[in-house]
């Protein structure tokens, strides 16, 4: 029976925890960076530009790394990875101009395979039917670098609005090295491709046969106008959070971590409670309502500045998310049958990679006519995304009952 060793599961555990501590680390720092080379009024622009090249990159590169990981191996596109990721890293810590921080996202972003590939390693040495425990651990891991990387920006700021990208870099080649004279190869020889076709490459590909069905089709579109305000939400607050409020990078990553042990705990237990008693279908309805009040709350904080009406803001909108985004994929899992899984995971993927492309660049762009407006128009989508959820109900519970 295959089984990873420890050893590997260990390895990969840490390189998905540091892709995301890595890329969380940015978010409290990035508009201090942004403001060493433009003008006040346009940090937030420059901010979602840089969020939204990466995510751009990655979203174009993905299928690729992971075809190429499929001809030559994962331990070659891992090491490639992280390497990629230090490079980024050190020319944001660098800078010296924009246009090298821009250069240091779009160096991440195309080399970022880190967490494809580590998924793909443990399914080279796992069981199909053990798969979903794997994976069930590395999402864990995950939630725990995005939970953490918020704060150790924050905090290691201080020592230079540089210091956490530095951070970030020695910690990546220490795993780099890690990996170079311990990660044996999980793929051999006889399991890999003899070419990459050009079909392969493309990244919209993952969307064939899977939007075309009714159900999934206006699941999808619930689910990619919550995620555009999900991440807009993201990648302006801390532009908004440094301007109205006057906070720090370490202030911003203080919010950043509460959010972040809040939707653990909403995802860990609640989710677990409210499931079996509510069904898919409401909680992920209960989770848009919720979500919208938050996002209300936070725009009313253009008005009224107060820490204790963002943080319940902030409180209300993440247990929303945390409702929402399980039951939405248990919806998603469940309206198509077992010969779908994988075609339907993969695209919920790049759905959402879209919504990091957009939801940033979105928000920060609106920023500039007005604090209050990224809040009311990502709660005027998270509305939308209710009110088409709401209606695709009767379909989305027929495909669910058609396929189990």
């Amino acid at each position: 029976m295959k089984r990873p060793t420890s050893a590997q599961l260990t390895f990969i555990s840490a390189t998905v925890f540091l892709s995301f501590t890595g890329f969380s680390i940015l978010i409290p720092v990035l508009p201090f960076l942004a403001a060493e080379y433009v003008g006040r009024e346009s940090v937030a622009l420059v901010v979602g530009l840089l969020l939204s090249s990466y995510a751009l990159c990655s979203f174009l590169a993905a299928p690729g790394l992971g075809a190429l990981s499929d001809r030559y191996g994962r331990r070659p596109i891992l090491l490639v990875s992280l390497v990629g990721s230090i490079v980024g890293y050190l020319l944001l810590g660098i800078g010296g101009a924009l246009w090298i921080l821009f250069l240091g996202r779009v160096i991440d972003g195309v080399t970022g395979g880190n967490v494809g590939t580590a998924f793909a390693y443990v399914a080279d040495v796992t069981e199909p039917a053990e798969r979903a425990k794997y994976y069930g651990i590395l999402g864990a891991v995950a939630g725990l670098g995005f939970m953490f990387g918020p704060p150790i920006g924050g905090f290691s700021a201080r020592l230079g609005i540089a210091a956490p990208l530095y951070l970030a870099a020695g910690i990546t080649l220490l795993n780099l090295l890690w990996g170079y004279v311990a990660l044996p190869e999980s793929l051999g020889p006889a399991s890999r491709i003899t070419n990459v076709r050009l079909a392969e490459l493309n990244p919209f590909s993952q969307f064939e046969k899977v939007v075309s069905v009714p159900s999934l089709g206006r699941l999808f579109a619930a689910a990619l106008v919550f995620f555009v305000a999900f991440n807009g939400m993201e990648g302006n607050s801390p532009v908004y959070l440094k301007d109205v409020f006057g906070w720090s990078a370490s202030d911003i990553g203080t919010l950043l971590f509460v959010a972040g042990f809040v939707a653990a705990l909403t995802q860990g237990v609640l989710v677990r409670k409210l499931l079996p008693r509510l069904g898919a279908a409401n909680v992920a309805t209960l989770g848009l309502g919720i979500g919208v009040v938050g996002l209300l709350l936070a725009a009313l904080t253009a008005v009224i500045v107060s820490a204790a009406l963002l943080y319940a803001a902030t409180i209300f909108f993440v247990v929303g998310d945390g409702l929402f985004e399980p039951s939405n994929s248990a919806l998603i899992s469940g309206a198509v049958d077992q010969t779908m899984q994988g075609r339907v995971q993969g695209a919920s993927q790049a759905m959402q990679s879209i919504s990091r492309i957009i939801g940033p660049l979105l928000a920060n762009w609106i920023y500039g006519y007005g604090r209050a407006l990224p809040w009311l128009s990502e709660a005027a989508l998270v509305t939308v995304a209710l009110a088409v959820l709401v209606a695709s109900l009767p379909t989305i519970r027929t495909a669910i009952a058609h396929a189990s």
